[in-house]
């Protein structure tokens, strides 16, 4: 009677454990499929709420400021019109500003990028007395305080006639971007395995061409993203650009300072604020969305052509 109860229990016992097994992988898949949703209304959310500040500055211009004093907030800007901005492009010192910073943040970029390039590549691929040194003199420098340098570099700026001049500003944002730059691409560049340009040595290319064909389309990615660094930060930097820069030369940041002093002189016109901050704002989007493109062409061939 055991044997073939016993007997009798086995495939009872199969028979019970294949659907029991069914439901928990359903529940995993249903408990797994739940928390995906949360996480993506989660970050949902998140893209909301950080998009809201550059809605509402937008929002904002488009409309009167008799509307914008209003208690009952206005989320959607009908009957708004492009008066602020006219107003605020019809302020002849608005272009002059622009095209100051647009030279100063090219200068900046294109600099920083040869010079990031050159010593990210040095330390990467060649061993060389001081490169310790070197490398812990650029950490170094990124610990320093920028304000406890605005006297020396006044000074200097000074002694060279540099003052009051795009070239000046410009060669203290390249000594404060160069560092981290170099940082940026160092990781790239020490990413990218040096067999690649053996091999094609070996195949009949030069170093030099080996380089050009093979490494440099996989630093592009790198590339890009530390352009877009040194962009943003000779862009939006104000306090260099105060100490000096005068009342008849500005970047942006101090333009817009301008204008919002100026309308703070009799009552802010809070549209017009919001659409000098949008029109200040606006070329670092259109940079970024082209920038962002070759970041993405950059990384699909550099992956193909390793």
């Amino acid at each position: 009677m055991s044997q073939s109860a016993l007997a009798g229990n086995g495939p009872r016992t199969t028979t019970m454990t294949a659907p029991v097994s069914v439901i928990s992988a359903r529940g995993r898949v249903r408990a797994g499929r739940g928390v995906r949703i949360a996480l993506n209304t989660l970050g949902i959310v998140l893209a909301l709420i950080w998009a809201f500040p550059v809605y509402w500055m937008v929002n904002s211009a488009l409309l009167p400021n008799v509307v914008l004093e209003k208690t009952t907030p206005t989320l959607v800007p009908f009957g708004g019109s492009f008066r602020n901005f006219q107003a605020v492009v019809s302020d002849g010192s608005f272009f002059r500003a622009l095209g100051i910073s647009l030279s100063i943040a090219a200068i900046v970029v294109v600099v920083c990028l040869i010079f990031a390039f050159l010593a990210a590549l040095a330390i990467s691929r060649f061993r060389f007395k001081g490169r310790r040194s070197f490398v812990l003199a650029v950490l170094f420098i990124q610990m320093l305080p920028a304000e406890g340098m605005f006297i020396a570099q006044y000074k200097l700026m000074s002694n060279l006639g540099l003052l009051n001049s795009i070239i000046g500003v410009s060669i203290i944002y390249i000594a404060a971007v160069v560092p981290f730059t170099i940082w940026m691409l160092r990781g790239f560049v020490a990413g990218i395995p040096a067999d690649l340009e053996e091999a094609a040595m070996v195949d009949g290319l030069s170093r030099t061409q080996a380089f050009l064909r093979i490494t440099f389309p996989l630093l592009a990615p790198g590339l890009v993203a530390s352009g877009i660094y040194a962009f943003l930060q000779a862009w939006n930097e104000f306090t260099v650009a105060l100490v000096l820069l005068d009342a008849d030369n500005k970047t942006l940041p101090l333009w817009l300072r301008g204008f919002i002093q100026q309308s703070a002189s009799s009552s802010i016109d809070w549209g017009q604020v919001m659409a000098a901050s949008t029109l200040v704002a606006v070329p670092v989007i259109i940079f970024f969305m082209f920038v962002q493109g070759r970041m993405t062409s950059g990384l699909v061939s550099g992956a193909v052509k390793g």
